[in-house]
C-alpha cells in the first residue's frame, strides 16, 4: 500500500521534545473535538438534538431508510452506542425504526415528517459553525478533506496493525 508521505521526506527522528502536550496531533484533535461539541450544544438545543443525534440525523437526511448497520458504519458507531441514540430520536418523534421486509433481522431507520422538516431548521447550524471557525469557506473545505484523509490513513494503519 502506498504511503501518503512524499518520497523525499524521511521519517523524523524522535526526541524528548516530542512528548510535549502541545506537539501532540492527538491532543490537538481531541481538544478541537471538545471545543466543536461545546460550540454545537447551544446551536442544537432549539432542534431538540444532542451532537451525536445530530450526526445521525445528518446521515439520515442523506440516506433515509438506512439500516442500523449502515448507519453504524457511516458514523463509526457500534450498535451498543447507536441503538440508545435511535431510541431517543424515536421517542422524540424524529424517526421510526422498522423491521426490513426482506430480512426481519435488519432494522431500518426512517425519518418521520417531523424529522424530515427539521432539515430546513438545521441549515443554520453549519453556517454558524463556519462563522465561529474564523476560516474562509475554502479553508474549511480543505481542512475537512485533510482531516478525512488523515482519518482514512489512521483507520488503514489500525486495521493493518490488528491483522
Amino acid at each position: 500500500m502506498r504511503s501518503n508521505r512524499p518520497a523525499s521526506t524521511a521519517a523524523p527522528t524522535a526526541d524528548a521534545g516530542w512528548l510535549a502536550l502541545d506537539r501532540q496531533l492527538c491532543f490537538a484533535l481531541y481538544s478541537s473535538s471538545l471545543a466543536m461539541t461545546k460550540l454545537y450544544k447551544p446551536l442544537l438545543e432549539p432542534l431538540g438534538l444532542t451532537y451525536p443525534q445530530y450526526l445521525v440525523m445528518l446521515a439520515l437526511w442523506e440516506a433515509d431508510g438506512a439500516s442500523v448497520g449502515e448507519l453504524g458504519q457511516r458514523l463509526s458507531l457500534d450498535s451498543g452506542t447507536l441503538t440508545p441514540l435511535l431510541k431517543r430520536l424515536e421517542a422524540s418523534g424524529f424517526v421510526h425504526r422498522l423491521r426490513d421486509r426482506e430480512d426481519e433481522r435488519r432494522v431500518r431507520v426512517q425519518l418521520t415528517t417531523t424529522g424530515r422538516a427539521m432539515r430546513e431548521r438545521a441549515l443554520q447550524v453549519p453556517q454558524a459553525v463556519a462563522c465561529a471557525s474564523g476560516c474562509a469557506l475554502e479553508e474549511l473545505v480543505s481542512l475537512t478533506r485533510r482531516l478525512q484523509a488523515l482519518r482514512d490513513s489512521l483507520n488503514q494503519e489500525a486495521e493493518r496493525a490488528a491483522a
